[in-house]
């Protein structure tokens, strides 16, 4: 690959992931607010609404690092919603590193839930460590259909988010994913 098309392809991939990045920053819906609130926040709305903000950002990070089609993915998506982090007219400028800090630790929560082996479905272990960071008091393991549909929920869009701007990995029918990652 000549130096042009490699500073293309990296353009490219950067303009994608601040695509996914500025779609990923969506508000979380007034219901799931309330509802978050009032099951888990006790009361709290502005605490939910900042759980499922991170929550949302974090599993675009970690979508976009597990299901990304080229290893840059998910470097490129990390920057890009860092920066928007920064710019968030949101967060007033003295509290931005508090900001930085709790959106650093949720997503090392769910990465870590994303990687445990067992305990359930992936949405059921999200959900837990959602109740875990939103009311550390509250037991681990919470059976509460409607945060783990929530979560699927925002998983899935996160896939279907990166899918979408990123594309879908095709090879030829005779060639195993393994063979294509061996020709390069």
């Amino acid at each position: 690959m000549s130096f042009w098309d490699a500073w293309r392809a990296s353009r490219q991939i950067r303009r994608a992931a601040d695509r996914y990045a500025e779609e990923s920053w969506a508000e979380p819906s007034a219901e799931d607010v309330r509802w978050l609130a009032r099951e888990v926040a006790a009361g709290d709305e502005d605490h939910a609404a900042w759980e499922l903000r991170y929550l949302r950002r974090a599993l675009a990070q970690l979508v976009a690092e597990r299901d990304g089609l080229d290893d840059r993915t998910g470097a490129a998506v990390a920057a890009a919603l860092a920066e928007r982090l920064r710019n968030d007219r949101g967060i007033a400028r003295e509290r931005l590193s508090i900001a930085e800090r709790q959106s650093n630790l949720r997503l090392s929560r769910y990465r870590e839930t994303m990687r445990e082996r067992g305990g359930g479905p992936l949405a059921g272990r999200l959900a837990a460590a959602l109740v875990q960071v939103t009311a550390p008091g509250r037991p681990r393991r919470v059976e509460e259909p409607e945060l783990t549909a929530l979560v699927e929920r925002e998983l899935a869009e996160s896939q279907e988010r990166l899918r979408e701007i990123f594309g879908v990995a095709a090879l030829p029918e005779d060639i195993r994913p393994s063979d294509a990652v061996n020709r390069r």
